[in-house]
């Protein structure tokens, strides 16, 4: 069961409040998803808790709204004998709240980040407690042009050390949004960027600093893994 503000989610409310709006699509339209947070009077310094009953109703309770509540005779499940597949995952690299992770699904390679929130750290050390971090966020590298192709033949002929850039908080926004406009309307991808701008126009202020927060701890892994590669070389150039 899903934690928001120290408490659990009660999930029966929730999918009551949604559909008694019309359902989810109809809450996002409208922007309901604050009132729909009024009703569980989250404590004050809980943050984000409108873009975590989203995250969380989508994830959970999507697809029986649209079986129970609509009535639409889609399969939850697809359960013909070739569903069933074998992958296999790898860490590529590591930052403060997480890691780089690729996963090989047949032919396909997915790339994305893995968050865990260091239990450690202070909460006045972010504005946002370690629970906005708890995600896994998919990212599709978009299509590369011949100045991709050049700029990638760089860098594989460049140091493999070198750590890789910091991605902003719209990149971030801009992974989940891909992934989930892929698996809703696979045959129109071509449109995806200009439905995630509008998207991420959409948001509310405080939903947008969730992803701003992961923007900021990417580009703290970021200064820290390139000061250490800058360091390297200053000690392995002093010893020749």
């Amino acid at each position: 069961v899903p934690v928001i503000g120290g408490k659990d989610l009660d999930l029966h409310v929730l999918y009551v409040e949604v559909t008694k709006r019309g359902g989810f699509n109809k809450v996002v339209a409208d922007k309901k998803w604050r009132e729909v947070s009024s009703v569980f009077k989250f404590s004050p310094t809980t943050t984000s808790a409108s873009y975590a009953l989203r995250k969380h109703y989508f994830t959970l309770l999507h697809h029986f709204e649209q079986v129970y509540f609509f009535k639409h005779e889609v399969p939850m499940f697809d359960k013909s004998p070739g569903s069933c597949f074998q992958a296999e995952g790898k860490i590529d690299a590591k930052f403060d709240c997480g890691y780089f992770v690729s996963l090989k699904m047949g032919s396909e390679i997915l790339n994305g980040v893995l968050y865990h929130p260091n239990q450690q750290a202070q909460p006045s050390s972010s504005k946002f407690g370690a629970q906005s971090c708890n995600a896994i966020v998919p990212y599709y590298s978009p299509p590369l042009n011949n100045s991709g192709r050049r700029n990638r033949r760089r860098r594989r002929n460049g140091d493999p050390n070198r750590p890789k850039p910091n991605r902003s908080g719209y990149n971030f926004f801009f992974a989940e949004k891909h992934s989930m406009l892929k698996s809703i309307h696979p045959h129109r991808e071509r449109e995806f960027t200009k439905m995630i701008g509008e998207s991420w126009n959409n948001l509310s202020p405080e939903e947008k600093m969730v992803y701003q927060e992961y923007g900021v701890k990417d580009k703290e892994r970021y200064q820290r893994q390139l000061k250490e590669y800058k360091e390297s070389i200053m000690t392995t150039s002093s010893c020749y």
